[in-house]
């Protein structure tokens, strides 16, 4: 008992070191890892938040997390609505922040379980705690997986578009956008009408939602 004791002490310690780590180092993420291990590609460049599209940013955070700047990790008040609806029998969609996307994607596992969730929920807390909002999106924006083996902002701008992320505009970053829910379906070079009407609607929402970035950097409000 105390063998397994010690042992999960340590994994728990593990993602809350790393979490101060990644306040200076840029990490890498477990899917990442995994095809690394299988011998799968990974494309990744890792860019700084201030070298990423304002447009591709205002996207992100309005089709992912539009209360970001509202929150600490995790958004209660979202989090409710989707257990009334369990509770209540209907369908749900998740109620995933950024930062517990951000947390999925450094220190857990993908697919969809309550398990994966309870421990998800901490782990978003912790990176909010630590981490300031800019650096949880920077990590978010370069870690996320936008195709299959491609992974962050410059690759998903570069395989997409041919250019870097820092030149992604209006339309090009709601497209990025779109594709980030389901990286090996939607295509955002080539996207389907369903994902061109997703894009349209991220558009018109970074058009009138200005205070959503109000914990950003001024080059992302403005």
């Amino acid at each position: 008992m105390r063998r397994l004791a010690r042992i999960a002490a340590i994994l728990v310690a593990i993602p809350l070191v790393l979490t101060v780590a990644y306040s200076v180092l840029n990490p890498v993420s477990t899917l990442m890892l995994g095809r690394w291990v299988t011998g799968q590609s990974v494309t990744r460049d890792w860019v700084a938040l201030d070298e990423i599209s304002p447009h591709l940013v205002r996207a992100v955070v309005v089709s992912e997390d539009a209360r970001f700047c509202m929150h600490w990790g995790v958004d209660w008040v979202q989090m409710s609505s989707v257990l009334e609806r369990f509770l209540a029998g209907e369908e749900t969609r998740g109620a995933s922040t950024i930062s517990m996307q951000t947390a999925k994607n450094l220190f857990l596992w993908p697919g969809r379980s309550y398990v994966r969730k309870a421990v998800e929920i901490p782990l978003a807390l912790w990176l909010d705690l630590v981490l300031s909002k800019d650096r949880v999106l920077e990590i978010y924006l370069n870690v996320a997986e936008w195709s299959p083996g491609v992974f962050g902002a410059e690759a998903a701008a570069q395989h997409y578009f041919g250019r870097p992320a820092a030149d992604i505009g209006p339309r090009q970053g709601a497209l990025l956008a779109a594709t980030l829910p389901d990286p090996d379906g939607r295509n955002a070079a080539r996207p389907s009408p369903g994902v061109q009407r997703i894009a349209a609607g991220v558009q018109r929402e970074v058009e009138r939602s200005g205070w959503v970035f109000d914990c950003l950097d001024a080059p992302i409000r403005s």
